[in-house]
């Protein structure tokens, strides 16, 4: 029976481990330089447990392959304003089509 608890216990630590390297702030301080035109979809994430601050992440369009995405630093001053465009631009766009 203690071989068993103590792999068990093993398997447990192995899996909080893994965890919590996956859920780590993703967002750097610096990130590419971004075109506002060139931006697909923006999302901003809550607080998590793992992470202080709240994630913006941002999906770019392209041509060639699927949308690359970004996780943006939410206290930069250049976050703040493709933010704000963004809000500003998605809201004329929903009064356009209605």
């Amino acid at each position: 029976m203690k071989p068993l608890t103590a792999a068990l216990l093993l398997l447990f630590i192995a899996m909080c481990l893994a965890t919590a390297e996956g859920s780590k702030c993703k967002c750097s301080r610096k990130g590419p330089k971004i075109r506002f035109s060139a931006v697909q979809k923006l999302e901003i994430k809550p607080k998590y447990p793992h992470c202080k601050e709240k994630m913006i992440i941002i999906t770019m369009q392209s041509r060639f392959r699927g949308g690359q995405q970004y996780c943006l630093h939410p206290k930069l001053q250049s976050t703040k304003r493709l933010v704000k465009w963004y809000t500003i631009w998605k809201e004329k766009r929903r009064v356009y089509e209605e």
